[in-house]
């Protein structure tokens, strides 16, 4: 893991680890909404129709925008003609689409003001899958639709704390695929994985590693969040 009690904001103990921060980004797919199946499932058809490798195409789908995910698999396709068609038809399939565990409860728990979304899907396709995973429409939601470069660059990140008003220096993000977690490192911001998608070590430059969304726990002081994240003692 990345720095660990050694960054500014973070605090560990032996049972516990504290992120200090004004707001919490969350990825939506993998995060909140556990679309994973149906993302995989998406891919492999399409790498199939076009004769590539379905776990290839699947493993640079995860954490990308479609866009560029086309443009590496097959670069001289017009991508973002061919990512428009692909993104509705994926919206569309909403088999095995459901709310992460936990993700409800830890919402609610903090306020609209200190929380966003930033995902490497099209706005029509995370507004449908917050609608299916009945969960409520962030105040911030920033999509594909709105940067020029998406995740691993920092630029969804640093457009998500533009919008909210705060310093890179005061999110903290939750991901569950390396592009987002180098997005959010690059951006300047303290990283958490979530092992939804990935395994830890994939997630290894994350400056914290959970599980579930279930081991962290927020405690909200005006702007203020103090994330306290459970440690296992015998990791």
């Amino acid at each position: 893991m990345r720095g660990g009690s050694a960054h500014p904001g973070i605090f560990s103990s032996m049972n516990q680890q504290t992120f200090d921060c004004a707001a919490i980004l969350f990825d939506l797919d993998g995060v909140l909404v556990d679309s994973t199946r149906s993302v995989e499932r998406f891919w492999r058809a399409w790498a199939q129709e076009n004769g590539l490798d379905p776990e290839h195409a699947v493993s640079v789908a995860h954490g990308r925008r479609t866009v560029e995910t086309l443009r590496i698999l097959i670069p001289e396709l017009d991508a973002e003609q061919e990512a428009m068609t692909l993104e509705k038809r994926e919206a569309h399939q909403t088999e095995g689409v459901t709310v992460m565990p936990g993700a409800a409860e830890l919402l609610v728990s903090i306020p609209r003001e200190c929380w966003c979304v930033v995902t490497s899907g099209t706005r029509y396709l995370a507004t449908r899958r917050l609608a299916i995973a009945k969960l409520p429409c962030p105040n911030v939601l920033v999509t594909a639709d709105d940067v020029r470069q998406g995740k691993p660059s920092p630029e969804p990140y640093l457009k998500a704390a533009e919008l909210l008003g705060l310093k890179a220096r005061q999110c903290v993000v939750i991901e569950d695929a390396p592009a987002g977690i180098r997005a959010a490192c690059s951006a300047g911001m303290k990283a958490i994985g979530l092992t939804t998608t990935y395994g830890a070590p994939e997630l290894s430059e994350a400056d914290a590693i959970i599980s579930k969304l279930a081991e962290l726990t927020p405690r909200v002081s005006g702007r203020q969040i103090e994330i306290h994240l459970a440690i296992d003692p015998l990791s």
